[in-house]
């Protein structure tokens, strides 16, 4: 392309008609709802992430409101989104945002990062998507499309290295809004066009220019990354004794969990693995609940 930022103009024409329309995205919501939505988006598909959202906002629209309950009030309503430390995760970042910074969400990137569970990719996200600043967020999907449009490689890389941030910036226009805005469209042309997997190259305003497409569309270095079984998973032990504790109106005796899994030794793994994450506590011998529950 031979622009400095016609590649980012030419993926914001095709966001301002293709975009999907998600409430986060609205500008009227605050900056904590946007902060909810990024943690609740990694690893989770967003058709999962709509109902929880709309319900934790609902019953948190602040950082005050969830700080002031338990936290295994957020574990039970984060139902079952999987990878449930984040839920404790927001908890405590709700309780740090109200004793450091009066409930308000701070809009820098380094106070940002001193959350709890914050780390490089959400503080940029919420810096760029809240707040409207020219930030590069790089997550699996925008570091594939640069690098295929750009490199004519197909980079399947999980890890955003200082590299990949100067890159990114530098295709961004110096207007903060309309970056933040290129950042959002990056995003969602990875998600929905420039897939790992069959992407839709008929569909990308990019493909008369794009270096891969005119590479003959290499495939990616190294062995294609296989996703996680779950069946039979330590995980899936937790998930069935953390949805037993979830459902409970309070704290659940041992024979109640023992009946989740057959097999007691991984059953007891998994119930340990829960306690040393904080997720489940014992609040007296042989009886268990969410975190935040007084000891009986």
């Amino acid at each position: 392309m031979g622009e400095p930022h016609a590649l980012a103009d030419a993926v914001l024409d095709w966001y301002e008609v293709c975009a999907r329309d998600l409430p986060w995205r609205d500008p009227r919501v605050s900056p904590w709802a946007v902060l909810v939505s990024e943690i609740m988006l990694q690893q989770t598909p967003v058709n999962r992430v709509l109902p929880v959202w709309h319900e934790w906002t609902d019953r948190w629209p602040t950082p005050a409101m969830l700080a002031a309950e338990p936290a295994g009030e957020a574990v039970r309503m984060w139902g079952r989104l999987g990878y449930p430390r984040r839920a404790l995760r927001l908890h405590q970042t709700a309780v740090a945002v109200t004793q450091r910074h009066g409930g308000a969400i701070p809009g820098d990137v380094d106070e940002l990062l001193r959350l709890p569970g914050v780390g490089t990719y959400t503080a940029r996200a919420v810096a760029a998507f809240a707040f409207r600043q020219r930030h590069a967020v790089i997550d699996v999907n925008v570091r594939r499309f640069v690098s295929r449009a750009i490199d004519g490689r197909d980079d399947q890389r999980t890890a955003t290295s200082r590299r990949d941030l100067e890159r990114v910036e530098s295709l961004l226009p110096m207007d903060p809004q309309t970056a933040a805005r290129v950042s959002a469209a990056f995003m969602e042309l990875g998600a929905l066009v420039c897939v790992a997997r069959s992407p839709h190259c008929d569909a990308c305003p990019v493909t008369e220019d794009c270096a891969w497409q005119r590479a003959g569309r290499p495939p990616a270095d190294g062995p294609p990354r296989r996703p996680q079984g779950y069946a039979g998973t330590d995980r899936q032990v937790r998930g069935r004794l953390l949805a037993v504790l979830r459902e409970a109106p309070g704290p659940v005796r041992h024979e109640l969990l023992d009946a989740t899994w057959d097999e007691p030794v991984q059953r007891g793994r998994a119930l340990e693995g829960l306690l040393a994450d904080g997720l489940a506590m014992l609040v007296a011998p042989g009886v268990y609940a969410l975190p935040g529950h007084r000891a009986i």
